[in-house]
């Protein structure tokens, strides 16, 4: 954000709170990333024998699901009425349920080993453990925006959930290339780590509920019905280019996991501990970056270049990801783009929920996040039904091992897996050029915003 031409009372928020709420996004993160990210894929397709066509329509229609899904719960949540607040109840009655789901993904169930029975156990999981995920991590996500008002505070909250981000990236993308079962293999040992990991993610999502409250409560016109309050939103002009970087950004991170998979088997000049550590380094330099530049340069500013970098990156990979110091510059860039969106994408939320309600009078965070879930949920089943039917076209055997694959097939993981991410950071820079919430006028906008809630 552009610096402001006038400073209100410093605002804090404990760090015991942080921490827990930190912790808890992390764990759900990492079961949502694992699951997701491309782990049911490889598991039902590569492990289980189940046809990718058939594992590209469970991906389409349950992205047709989200359309209702997500939205319809930002909707109840905003309107919700407990001692506990609008948004806890959610997370910590739910946290038991979700990981349950989690577990039983990873064991056949009953019904047979048939494609279609394969298809029914593959979409009912989804539709079973993304309800959870629907509730707890929408009201993980607007946490922030309603445990603060200032954007010092809030931005000292994303700071610590880099960290731990980092972490819920970091499992998908290292830990399940190196547990998954090959076809064949028992899954003994994947299993109970599986759900060790399950169990662990309930009892930090409990627990977590205990250590921080919302502050900020969200305004609403209970006369509004959901049809409306979804209207409104597509209303707010700033939501629409900034849906356009939240969609780029989910489809960016599920792709990259899901290639990952094949990635260091296909190309294993590339070690893994070397192209991680540039991922790293990427992100570390990132957060640096993005943290000390958005006071001087803006949220907008520090976007566009983080677009720019990032597109640079994941064009070179699609050509010359095979080679290692363009492999290393590629997972560098991607770090400096995973820091953005885990930095200045929340951020941009909530100047858009802030100038809706400087528009209307009216706060609805859980309206928000519901609407961009069903943005950028499709955005998850699109990129691992794209990365499927691509490699599919690039003729890749899922009965050979991904190192025998040939020439063709490799090239074809590596365009499956930043063609598409490469062009969407260009459409992204080239919205940004129409974001209006940047310069001293939105500065004093913000202001008034943070000094009225100071006197609620």
């Amino acid at each position: 954000m552009d610096q402001q031409s006038k400073t209100p009372a410093e605002e804090k928020v404990s760090a015991l709170s942080k921490f827990w709420l930190c912790l808890a996004d992390c764990l759900c993160g990492t079961a949502n990333g694992l699951l997701t990210g491309g782990g049911m894929s490889y598991f039902f397709v590569s492990y289980l024998g189940m046809d990718e066509k058939l594992a590209s329509i469970v991906w389409i229609i349950f992205g047709i699901w989200n359309a209702f899904n997500d939205p319809l719960f930002g909707y109840i949540s905003d309107r919700t009425k407990s001692k506990l607040g609008r948004r806890i109840p959610y997370i910590r009655y739910g946290s038991a349920f979700y990981a349950l789901f989690f577990i039983i993904t990873w064991f056949k169930w009953p019904i047979g080993a048939s494609q279609t029975a394969l298809f029914v156990q593959m979409l009912a999981t989804l539709f079973l453990f993304d309800t959870l995920y629907t509730a707890i991590a929408t009201s993980l996500y607007v946490m922030p925006y309603t445990m603060a008002v200032s954007n010092k505070a809030r931005s000292n909250i994303f700071l610590w959930k880099i960290f731990f981000t980092l972490i819920s990236l970091a499992v998908p993308l290292v830990v399940f290339p190196l547990i998954k079962p090959a076809p064949g293999e028992s899954a003994a040992r994947f299993r109970v780590i599986m759900t060790a990991l399950g169990v662990v993610t309930f009892a930090v999502i409990f627990a977590s509920t205990f250590f921080y409250k919302e502050k900020v409560q969200s305004k609403q016109e209970e006369t509004e019905n959901i049809f409306k309050a979804v209207v409104s939103c597509f209303k707010n002009r700033p939501f629409v280019i900034f849906e356009i970087l939240s969609f780029t950004v989910i489809f960016i991170q599920t792709i990259l996991m899901q290639g990952v998979i094949y990635y260091f088997d296909a190309f294993q000049n590339v070690p893994m501990a070397f192209a991680y550590g540039a991922l790293g380094l990427g992100a570390v330099f990132g957060v640096v970056l993005w943290s000390r530049k958005t006071t001087r340069w803006g949220v907008k500013k520090c976007t566009l270049i983080m677009c720019i970098v990032f597109a640079a990156g994941a064009a070179a990979m699609v050509f010359f990801g095979g080679l290692l110091p363009v492999a290393l510059a590629g997972f560098f860039t991607a770090g400096m783009g995973f820091a953005g969106g885990m930095y200045l994408v929340p951020l941009m939320n909530g100047d858009v929920i802030d100038y809706d309600e400087y528009k209307t009078g009216i706060r609805r965070e859980g309206m928000y996040a519901g609407v961009n879930s069903l943005i950028t949920k499709p955005a998850i089943s699109l990129a691992n039904a794209a990365f499927l039917m691509i490699t599919g076209r690039f003729g890749f055997d899922k009965t050979v091992a991904t190192a025998m694959q040939s020439a063709t097939a490799k090239q074809g993981i590596l365009v499956a897996w930043m063609a598409i991410p490469a062009i969407l950071l260009v459409i992204c820079a080239v919205s940004l050029k129409f974001y209006p919430l940047a310069g001293e006028k939105w500065a004093n906008v913000k202001w008034e915003l943070e000094e009225n809630h100071r006197e609620d």
